[in-house]
């Protein structure tokens, strides 16, 4: 089943390889990634296509631990994604298992990640699929903006 696709595009002001590494090493990916109130513990990391990356999605925050509960879902959920392509600062796409929704059967999901070089800038296209529903997909984006955020911030914090 082909679901529609939603494009965010972000700029920071940081050079193209430092974007990269935020999303491509183990340090890099524990800095920022998951949303407000998680945090993310990679237990593998294979950067080739075909390549695995898995890691712990942790509530960490007492409304998300609430959140969690209410849901049905456990405070720790394993996340798995296979890489599709890289393309060093240039291109990363891997799908996400979704197999953490209660009453769902699990399913791929793709993420595409592409950076262009803006001067001193990094543009950032982020494509991702929608989800099976319209309530997850509105989670997934408004997390993945969260995220971009905190991306902004690890950048930040790198170059100072």
């Amino acid at each position: 089943m082909s679901r529609r696709m939603i494009k965010i595009e972000r700029t920071f002001n940081a050079a193209i390889e430092d974007v990269w590494t935020l999303w491509t090493t183990v340090d890099g990916i524990e800095s920022w990634w998951g949303p407000d109130g998680f945090r993310v513990k990679v237990r593998k990391l294979e950067l080739r296509p075909g390549g695995a990356l898995h890691y712990d999605m942790i509530a960490v925050e007492p409304d998300k631990i609430a959140f969690m509960k209410q849901a049905g879902m456990p405070l720790s959920v394993e996340t798995r994604a296979t890489y599709k392509e890289v393309k060093p600062h240039t291109r990363l796409a891997f799908d996400h298992v979704v197999d953490f929704v209660p009453g769902v059967e699990p399913y791929p999901n793709a993420t595409v990640v592409e950076l262009a070089a803006r001067g001193a800038d990094t543009q950032l296209t982020l494509t991702v699929e929608a989800m099976h529903d319209e309530v997850w997909t509105e989670r997934a984006v408004s997390g993945w903006e969260n995220e971009l955020g905190k991306l902004a911030q690890a950048l930040a914090k790198k170059s100072a």
